[in-house]
């Protein structure tokens, strides 16, 4: 890949379209929709493990009450640390009034993130710090509702410069390390003029057309307003994924269809994507349109997203990550001579399978149609020794490499850094037949390139194998 790996993270949107008393009616608790933004974003954690971050707008707040709300978290275990605070606040407001939990107007107005608005974050932090204030979402407060706006996405922008250019703005330290803080510039300027212009009731559908043309690069972008208008973007290429699902209760969108699927347990066609250039808008009553704002151009998905961060628990991910272990079969037979007797494959890491059990059906293939020739070849010359021998003939497989221990290369003087990161993956020894052996592993370890060099590599030749 030529360009910088910046973003590839997770985003959760929930809009409960009901009343808080009909999901304590319907289920048991006012908490279902925080509980499904928590399995959103668990079912997600692939996408980023260095943050996370929640923001949620409650509707028809009384003036003077706060009615949007934030909490990121940078240490490990973000996901479980976030929603274990929300809980804790749920317990100590129930710990001496236990029936609290049956009033949904009580707990909307003592729990602050019980609204009707839920925007989540996953983080994979490859730029900027990794600390709390680089989480999304990102937030601009105004004493007017309609000019409140919180952000969250996953994305890498080029252009961020430029933007802060058109804005007059001389971007800070953190500016600098953060495209989701030139986007929040040029987003929340062109709400406020809309707000402007039509006072109370800001055209958000005209603010999405105006301001995605100016943003180059590819971004799955998330957001609500302080009056309840929430929305999910896409780039006109579809470089990063998003997905969406509508039912009567609910209005959900994530980076991964299987999360969504997971989560309201529904079929794959009940969730839909969000096509390249389009726009979901929530409007404040809960009705949502699908719009074009901005012409889709010619696609060019991610590839790193479908083969590395996505779940693969998707079944086109699962397709896709199989075909293309099983398009590698002639190269890999062409580089290992055809010799499968003294072949042995394996992979690493566990996000490797689906694409070795591709590679491994093409190379059965293969040696089945070997084992067909061979035995037309023997006419009636074979006994059940002989056949017995060329049909249990299998394609070798074993757990070459391991992962194991999830070190951290806490040491920065690079020779002893790229002594420690030798380490991070094992071998199992006695696998490969020194000399004789040739090892095909695939590998799917590319974040941030040094692992397959660093380690992998230097790794498997501790096996002194023929060729690798």
């Amino acid at each position: 890949m030529s360009d910088p790996i910046k973003h590839e993270c997770g985003l959760a949107f929930v809009r409960l379209r009901k009343s808080f008393s009909h999901y304590l009616k319907e289920y048991g608790t006012v908490m279902w929709g925080l509980n499904k933004l928590y399995l959103l974003m668990e079912k997600q954690h692939n996408r980023g493990q260095d943050g996370a971050g929640v923001a949620a707008i409650k509707l028809n707040v009384e003036p003077g009450h706060p009615f949007m709300h934030r909490i990121r978290n940078a240490q490990p275990g973000a996901i479980a640390s976030l929603f274990q605070n929300i809980a804790e606040e749920v317990n100590e407001l129930t710990k001496y009034n236990p029936d609290i939990v049956n009033h949904p107007g009580l707990m909307k107005g003592h729990v602050k993130f019980l609204g009707e608005l839920l925007l989540g974050h996953l983080r994979y932090g490859t730029q900027g710090k990794n600390n709390a204030e680089f989480c999304h979402p990102f937030l601009k407060r105004h004493t007017m509702t309609t000019r409140n706006l919180a952000l969250a996405g996953n994305f890498n922008l080029v252009n961020t410069e430029e933007l802060f250019n058109k804005l007059g703005i001389e971007p800070g330290p953190f500016q600098k390390q953060s495209d989701l803080a030139a986007m929040m510039e040029i987003v929340h300027k062109h709400l406020v003029d809309a707000d402007e212009a039509s006072p109370a009731k800001p055209d958000i559908k005209q603010v999405l057309k105006d301001v995605i043309p100016q943003f180059d690069g590819g971004f799955s972008v998330g957001g609500v307003t302080g009056d309840g208008v929430g929305f999910v973007f896409r780039d006109p290429h579809g470089i990063r994924p998003c997905y969406y699902y509508v039912d009567e209760d609910v209005i959900v969108a994530a980076s991964e269809r299987a999360a969504i699927r997971t989560a309201f347990n529904v079929g794959e066609n009940e969730v839909k994507e969000l096509m390249p250039g389009n726009a979901l808008i929530v409007h404040e009553d809960g009705s949502f349109e699908v719009e074009e704002v901005v012409t889709p151009k010619e696609r060019k998905a991610c590839s790193f997203e479908r083969i590395y961060f996505s779940r693969g628990s998707d079944e086109k991910i699962y397709k896709e990550r199989k075909a293309l272990g099983y398009n590698l079969s002639e190269q890999v037979l062409n580089a290992i001579d055809f010799d499968l007797k003294n072949t042995i494959f394996s992979y690493i890491p566990n996000t490797a399978e689906v694409a070795f059990l591709g590679l491994q059906k093409g190379m059965q293939m293969y040696l089945n149609q070997i084992k067909i020739d061979r035995i037309l070849s023997w006419g009636k010359d074979y006994d059940e020794e002989k056949l017995s021998e060329m049909i249990n003939r299998r394609i070798r497989i074993g757990k070459i490499a391991i992962k194991d221990v999830k070190m951290r290369t806490f040491i920065t003087e690079d020779a002893s850094r790229n002594e420690m990161v030798q380490h991070v993956y094992d071998v199992t020894y006695g696998t490969v037949r020194p000399g004789i052996d040739t090892i095909v592993v695939i590998d799917d370890s590319i974040v941030r390139g040094t692992t397959l060099k660093q380690s992998i590599i230097k790794m498997l030749a501790r096996l002194k194998p023929k060729k690798y």
